[in-house]
Formats: C-alpha cells, sequence, structure tokens
C-alpha cells in the first residue's frame, strides 16, 4: 500500500508541475528538477528515510530502462538524418568527451581538490549507471558522482537554452550533441521541446558518449591522475 501510494503521489506531483511548466515555460521550473525538489524537501521536513520512499520510487526508477529504450522510435524515424551526419556526431563527441574531461580536471586541480574527488568528478557528464560503475573502477565515490551526475543534467537543461541563443546553435545536429554529451538524459529531456530531430540525436549522443566514457575515463584517470 505504502508503495502505490508513493508512486501515485510523485507522478501526480510531476505533472502538476509539468503544467506549471507549460503556463510558466522557465527553465528553472523544469519538472524534473522541482519535482525532486519538493520530494526532498518532503523527506527531509517529515523525517521520511530514503529506503522508505524507495519503496515506492523503485518503481518508477525501474521505468528508466523502458524509457530510454522507447528513445529508439525517433531515432529510427531520423535514421537518414544520422547517416548523414554519422562522421560529424562521433567526432563532435569524442571533442566534447575529451574537452569535458580535460576541463574538470584543470578546474579542479586549481581549487586543489584531491585526487579521490576528482576521480569522483571525471564520468559526470555520463548517464547515471555508467557514471557510477566508471567512477567505481577509477577509485572515486559512486554515490557522490551519482549526485554530480545529477547536478549536470540539470545544469545543462537550465543554462542549455541559454546558450544555445547566445552562441546562436540553431541545428538539431548541435541542439543534441551538446546536450546530449554533456547533461545526459535529464539535458535531452528539454530538447523534446526543440523536435524529433534534436531529441534523437541527443538520444544518440547520449549512448555513444557512455560508451566512449567507458573506455576514455580510465585511460585519461591512468594518464593524469
Amino acid at each position: 500500500m505504502l508503495a502505490l501510494v508513493i508512486i501515485v503521489s510523485t507522478i501526480l506531483l510531476f505533472l502538476v508541475l509539468q503544467k506549471l511548466y507549460d503556463k510558466v515555460h522557465n527553465p528553472f521550473f523544469l519538472p524534473l528538477l522541482t519535482t525532486t525538489l519538493i520530494t526532498v524537501i518532503i523527506l527531509i521536513v517529515f523525517h521520511i528515510p530514503y529506503s522508505t520512499y524507495m519503496e515506492g520510487g523503485k518503481w518508477i526508477q525501474q521505468m528508466l530502462g523502458p524509457a530510454v529504450v522507447a528513445l529508439a522510435y525517433p531515432l529510427y524515424n531520423q535514421r537518414e538524418l544520422i547517416f548523414k551526419y554519422k562522421y560529424s556526431i562521433l567526432s563532435s563527441l569524442v571533442v566534447a568527451m575529451l574537452s569535458g574531461l580535460i576541463s574538470i580536471y584543470i578546474f579542479l586541480k586549481l581549487f586543489r581538490s584531491s585526487d579521490s574527488f576528482i576521480l569522483t568528478a571525471l564520468p559526470k557528464s555520463l548517464t547515471t549507471p555508467i557514471a557510477m560503475q566508471i567512477s567505481e573502477t577509477v577509485g572515486g565515490i559512486p554515490p557522490l558522482t551519482a549526485v554530480l551526475v545529477m547536478v549536470a543534467g540539470f545544469t545543462g537543461a537550465i543554462l542549455g537554452p541559454l546558450l544555445f541563443k547566445i552562441a546562436h546553435i540553431d541545428t538539431a545536429i548541435s541542439r543534441g550533441v551538446a546536450m546530449g554529451s554533456a547533461s545526459h538524459g535529464v539535458g535531452i529531456s528539454k530538447l523534446k521541446e526543440y523536435g524529433e530531430e534534436a531529441l534523437s540525436i541527443g538520444s544518440l549522443s547520449m549512448g555513444l558518449s557512455a560508451v566512449l566514457g567507458a573506455f576514455i575515463c580510465p585511460v585519461f584517470a591512468l594518464l593524469f591522475i
């Protein structure tokens, strides 16, 4: 019964906040962000253990797999576009991966962060399951990596549209690769507002970034840390 209450209340909260976002249309009111923040506040205020919430939350989490698989449909619809720009997409993803690793490494080194924290932060732009596995492999702290992944996702979803305007990024390929390689699932959820082409490229970029990251992140950590 408790699991059912948690599932229904979480879904209803998301739907209400989705309606609010549709009216306000401010990136800070992104339903994934506001739902997460309100849920965390409720758990803290009412002293509800995370394990208790996950009695129902785990079933919602289980839907992540089918949701990712469902992204194959828009990918199939845009297969001609993908094959046309396959080399541009692949080269951009490699550049994005390397620039992300180098920038976070330099940034944290400047602030004299520990090697353990640097290793924890390296996979921040990958989807959570892959990022946590890589973090554990290279000697990072997987739970903290999961938090940094969320931060990267929400940051991309909030600031991404602003950067698109400032830098005049107006093609589906550019938007999709940018969001998919930097902000994973949370970021590409924002891409649905830019059409199926951008969403397809974003989901493809997220998947390929996870594959590239599984190879490049450990090698980078071995060479520089």
